[in-house]
């Protein structure tokens, strides 16, 4: 009976996540984040602790890319498919975008708001907010798919004015083969 309970509830909250905007989700992930990064740097340490903190958020976007890639239509990423993901980070007026280029090759753009930045800021962690979500863009796309490249020389949340997001999607060039036959 109470294996049942957890399993529905699981399930439940699973959908749940699924279903609120990814700034609601940073959200509570910062909420339960936030006491136990505070722990960690009165036992260990500021730099050990944020050196945790980075890696293992780095990890958890690997592994939320994964679970996407996952759910890809045919299961083929593409940087058209990546684009559509993206809308999921700016729903609700989290992000105001200045688009550049938007092809099946490049996705390129500049945040000039962020509601993730003030709402760190505004939960007195916006020392760390880097971490918690500029430092996912990039590694999200090592498990969604390992062609999408970014490149990014500033952020907001880090103070400058916007945050710059240039996406390459790179094509893997066939391997020579080499004949050893002589």
């Amino acid at each position: 009976m109470i294996l049942n309970l957890y399993v529905k509830t699981s399930a439940s909250l699973t959908h749940f996540m699924d279903e609120i905007s990814t700034l609601a989700k940073r959200r509570l992930q910062a909420a339960v984040i936030k006491p136990i990064y505070k722990e960690m740097v009165d036992v260990i340490g500021e730099e050990k602790a944020r050196a945790i903190l980075e890696n293992a958020i780095r990890k958890a976007a690997i592994t939320e890319g994964q679970d996407f890639a996952q759910k890809a239509p045919g299961g083929d990423t593409s940087m058209e498919s990546f684009i559509e993901l993206f809308e999921l980070w700016a729903a609700g007026d989290a992000l105001e975008l200045d688009i550049h280029k938007q092809t099946e090759e490049h996705f390129s753009f500049d945040v000039t708001s962020c509601a993730y930045a003030e709402m760190y800021k505004t939960m007195g962690l916006g020392d760390i907010g880097h971490i918690l979500s500029c430092n996912r863009d990039g590694v999200f796309c090592e498990g969604y798919d390992s062609n999408i490249e970014l490149e990014r020389k500033q952020t907001i949340m880090e103070g400058a004015d916007r945050c710059t997001f240039r996406y390459r999607y790179r094509t893997l060039k066939p391997k020579k083969l080499v004949d050893n036959r002589e």
